[in-house]
């Protein structure tokens, strides 16, 4: 088996053991800590788009998930303020 071929299966298992921890997983309480845990379903997206070398979709795929990222954690922060003053 070749070394691409390793990557695009460790992508796979990323990607569906992700998703299955994150929709099933502990309860966690925390917001912030749920975002995080979708985290490791993209990067078993990642490498799966690195294994079949579409490197223009990779990049973009990294550039909006920064993005979101960011745009998601700024909403943890707010909700988290709004629930305080309330």
């Amino acid at each position: 088996m070749e070394f691409v071929e390793y990557i695009l299966y460790i992508g796979y298992a990323l990607l569906i053991i992700g998703t299955i921890g994150a929709v099933i997983g502990p309860r966690v309480d925390n917001p912030l800590i749920r975002m995080l845990n979708v985290e490791v379903p993209t990067v078993g997206v990642s490498l799966i788009f690195l294994a079949y070398d579409e490197a223009l979709a990779l990049m973009t795929f990294i550039a909006v998930n920064a993005v979101l990222s960011l745009i998601l954690i700024r909403a943890v922060i707010l909700d988290v303020e709004y629930k305080e003053n309330e």
